[in-house]
């Protein structure tokens, strides 16, 4: 079943950038938006990361915390977050089980060719662990601020 808003966040603790960890049930008390995308250093990755980051002063208005997730190891995390002066954590699920926990590992299709891959997603967890905003096939344009309006509502 899809996760859907009224559900419970699935918890998870997961590496992050710097050697660190992140666990959501250490984030009672917070927002937080969780967002899964593909790849480290791509087009649309750095433009969605980019655009978190622009805004975090918004989000941290708001009690909100921000993490972004993909397959990509530490090491590729600790890159992509210096060359682009991310200030938020990054995660590394590399055996996908958050993925999976969240439904953002699925089939994807280019040009013919089926393969599996993560979907660009994002979740808003509010302060009790309850999903209030869920968004999948992100279209990166305009995507930041949808979030930051939510989560401003709350």
């Amino acid at each position: 079943m899809p996760l859907d808003v009224g559900d419970n966040a699935p918890e998870f603790t997961i590496a992050t950038d710097g050697g660190g960890s992140f666990s959501l049930s250490e984030m009672k008390g917070y927002n937080v938006i969780i967002y899964f995308y593909p790849k480290d250093d791509t087009p649309g990755c750095t433009k969605e990361a980019c655009g978190f980051r622009d805004m975090l002063p918004d989000f941290s208005d708001s009690s909100a915390k921000i993490i972004g997730i993909s397959k990509d190891t530490v090491a590729k995390h600790d890159k992509f977050k210096s060359k682009y002066e991310l200030p938020f954590l990054l995660g590394a699920d590399l055996e996908g089980n958050v993925c999976e926990a969240y439904g953002t590992w699925v089939e994807k299709s280019m040009y013919g060719r089926q393969y599996m891959g993560i979907e660009r997603a994002t979740f808003l967890v509010d302060k009790e662990g309850v999903l209030q905003g869920v968004w999948r096939k992100v279209k990166v344009k305009g995507h930041v601020e949808e979030v930051l309006s939510a989560v401003q509502n709350l």
